[in-house]
């Protein structure tokens, strides 16, 4: 066996000069790169304003449709076209739902703007003493100023501006969170799409508003269209907007409103649906669904004010209204009686409680209506849904996700699910409404 020699090149002195050479040119250069990098990025961090060499700079990006909407947050889609967001909408929806039932196509609005009749401003100031109003930045409680928006009644948006300068001018001090001193937190605006009314809620940290007839006069002066002033107190330190307790500074403490050619009266701490032009055509759908023909008893559970059950009454024999929320349940009577309906009556308690109270007795209903906040509802409400066994559900759901949920539950305790038909109650956002047709399996 012979020993491999290796072979060796030639030592070529010239060359491993040039090479070391090149080699530490490299090294130098890349060290001044590194260096120029982090001084840059060093810059960069420090905010600095100064133009840097050799920095390739962003891609100018389309301007928004609005100047915050990347610190609020609450416009997902405004500068999505909207038939683009419509097509998104419902392909989310027949991903969600297909599973379960056929998936209609979904109803969009012809002008998909300024259509929040309820507005909420949170008040606060700069360090240098600026009142500032507008809304949490996202996951935050930073507020990030607004003048208008693009999903909120103009009219709620110009008597907030007002408003801010009004305390400028009265000299009443912001809430501050953190410390807990001020006096002056938030404006919840309510306005009346068909009425035209308006009201103002001013919530405040004490119920000693400054000059508080000077104030509300100097705001009525500027906007004369508002019909009634409330000043709510919120002493807590709490992320829930209102306090129980309230005031009427001018008019009748509430507002009116129609809805399907009914008239209701909506109060501060009432639910009522924020779209009304796509509230109409979701409650029509809704009781469409349900197929009444004036012979059903009808459960409405989370009925709040009383809208979808009072809509409804005209078509069944009876409606058994039931809501947790005290002033909805009295907003609620007020609303049947205002509009001459005898066949409701009205229950304030948990929805699952009174149903499963009423299977205890031996009662029985037809149809239920259920329209729960976005959370959905829990197993021990839709518990007593099954047990008091209707022919039809019809669920009016605010979350896709809690909806695909709860469907999962109900198709598994007795039902089957026929169709649903989402609706865009909030354009510009991710959220969407949708009815939805249960029916029981052996009927």
């Amino acid at each position: 066996m012979t020993e491999r020699k290796k072979s060796f090149k030639p030592v070529n002195k010239t060359e491993n000069r040039k090479t070391y050479k090149k080699y530490t040119a490299d090294k130098t250069e890349n060290r001044k790169n590194g260096n120029r990098k982090k001084s840059e990025k060093n810059a960069v961090d420090r905010n600095d304003k100064t133009v840097l060499k050799n920095v390739q700079p962003k891609k100018k990006t389309e301007k928004s449709l609005c100047p915050v909407s990347s610190k609020c947050g609450g416009c997902q889609l405004l500068d999505m076209p909207y038939k683009q967001q419509l097509e998104q909408k419902q392909k989310n929806m027949r991903k969600l739902l297909n599973p379960f039932c056929k998936v209609e196509k979904i109803i969009g609005m012809e002008d998909p703007f300024h259509y929040r009749n309820k507005v909420h401003a949170v008040f606060g100031h700069k360090k240098d003493g600026t009142v500032i109003s507008g809304t949490y930045q996202e996951g935050t409680h930073f507020i990030v100023p607004v003048d208008e928006c693009k999903i909120e009644d103009q009219r709620a948006d110009a008597i907030i501006r007002d408003i801010r300068d009004l305390l400028r001018s009265f000299k009443i001090k912001t809430y501050n969170e953190d410390t807990g001193y001020g006096l002056f937190r938030h404006v919840l605006i309510r306005t009346g799409f068909h009425s035209g009314q308006i009201m103002v809620v001013l919530v405040l940290g004490s119920p000693v508003l400054p000059s508080k007839n000077n104030f509300v006069k100097a705001l009525l002066k500027l906007h004369p269209e508002i019909t009634t002033v409330v000043l709510n107190v919120n002493g807590q330190k709490t992320s829930m907007i209102l306090g129980e307790k309230e005031t009427v500074l001018y008019g009748k403490g509430y507002i009116e409103d129609q809805l399907c050619g009914l008239t209701f009266r909506i109060s501060s701490k009432s639910f009522y649906q924020v779209n009304p032009v796509q509230t109409e055509k979701l409650y029509s759908k809704a009781i469409e669904l349900a197929g009444l023909t004036g012979k059903e008893r009808v459960v409405d559970a989370y009925c709040g004010i009383g809208t979808i059950g009072l809509i409804a009454s005209s078509r069944a024999k009876e409606v058994i209204s039931v809501e947790l929320n005290r002033d909805a349940v009295r907003d609620a009577i007020v609303n049947a009686k205002r509009n001459g309906i005898k066949n409701v009556r009205f229950y304030q308690n948990d929805a699952g409680v009174f149903m499963s109270q009423m299977a205890e007795e031996g009662e029985s209903a037809d149809v239920v209506f259920m329209d729960p906040p976005r959370s959905g509802s829990d197993e021990k409400f839709m518990s007593s849904v099954v047990q008091l066994s209707p022919r039809k559900i019809v669920y009016v759901s605010c979350g896709p996700e809690t909806l695909a949920r709860d469907l999962k539950y109900l198709t598994r305790h007795g039902y089957n699910a026929v169709t649903a038909v989402p609706v865009d109650m909030f354009p510009a956002t991710n959220h969407v409404e949708t009815a939805v047709l249960l029916q029981r399996k052996n009927m």
